[in-house]
């Protein structure tokens, strides 16, 4: 199985960025699932089914998310409609959507996790560490491929999350800084483990918005509203080939 783990979808510009790498890359390296964080896809804010239903056009098999994903108040109509959008799994019991989903693709069975952290998050969380071994128990024996999207601020809880894990996930990796990190390997027990895949959306930006308002707020401490920026376009992502045992890194850009 190939798969293509797409960063965090940053806006409209974001989406631009997918519409014009996708197809080749689909084609070129006979992708075969593809998984994108689009808890920033509407307006850099939540997302909307509008934009829920763009990306899967696109050929993205599961959208994940995180803190974000509650922003756009629109999500509450379709998140326990649609089973290829998930919310991270150690939200409190009741709590809208679910947290991970089984997937059948080329005659195999994939368990796609959404996880968050708690380190600097500021929200009250489950134990992402236990509910992993909750859902692991649960599913172990019926799939054939699990996949693991854990959102977190904190490159050492990430990187904990990915020993922690070793050898039961296929695959780890990590959301939400919007700063690729160029420590993509194989952990000691065969995991592909990456702390974050970056971003998807403009290249000049503040990690996803116009540059202006972020250096005023850090300049005066007051509140600023931030936008999406346009302008060039950047794709990140992690190319992983399992049964080639193969990784690559990609930072793709586009100039308009």
């Amino acid at each position: 199985m190939r798969f293509l783990l797409i960063g965090d979808v940053i806006g409209r510009t974001g989406r631009n960025a997918l519409r014009h790498f996708l197809p080749s890359l689909i084609k070129e390296r006979s992708i075969d699932f593809i998984i994108a964080n689009g808890e920033n896809a509407a307006g850099g804010f939540g997302i909307t089914k509008k934009v829920f239903s763009e990306l899967t056009s696109l050929g993205i098999d599961v959208v994940t998310s995180g803190n974000h994903i509650w922003d756009k108040k629109e999500v509450f109509e379709f998140i326990d409609k649609e089973d290829k959008i998930l919310r991270p799994a150690n939200y409190p019991p009741g709590t809208p959507g679910r947290g991970y989903g089984i997937y059948s693709k080329k005659e195999k069975k994939i368990a796609v996790i959404n996880l968050m952290g708690r380190a600097l998050m500021g929200i009250p969380l489950d134990c992402p560490f236990r509910k992993f071994d909750e859902i692991y128990e649960s599913i172990k024996d019926e799939v054939d491929i699990i996949v693991v999207d854990f959102h977190a601020e904190t490159t050492s809880e990430k990187t904990a999350f990915g020993y922690y894990v070793d050898g039961r996930v296929d695959i780890v990796f990590g959301t939400h800084s919007h700063v690729q990190t160029s420590d993509e390997t194989f952990l000691p027990k065969g995991t592909v483990y990456i702390t974050d895949v970056g971003l998807t959306g403009p290249l000049h930006s503040v990690i996803g918005m116009k540059i202006k308002e972020p250096i005023e707020k850090f300049l005066t401490g007051m509140p600023k509203k931030y936008e999406v920026a346009t302008g060039d376009l950047l794709f990140q992502a992690l190319f992983v080939d399992l049964n080639n045992k193969k990784i690559e890194r990609l930072r793709l850009i586009h100039k308009v």
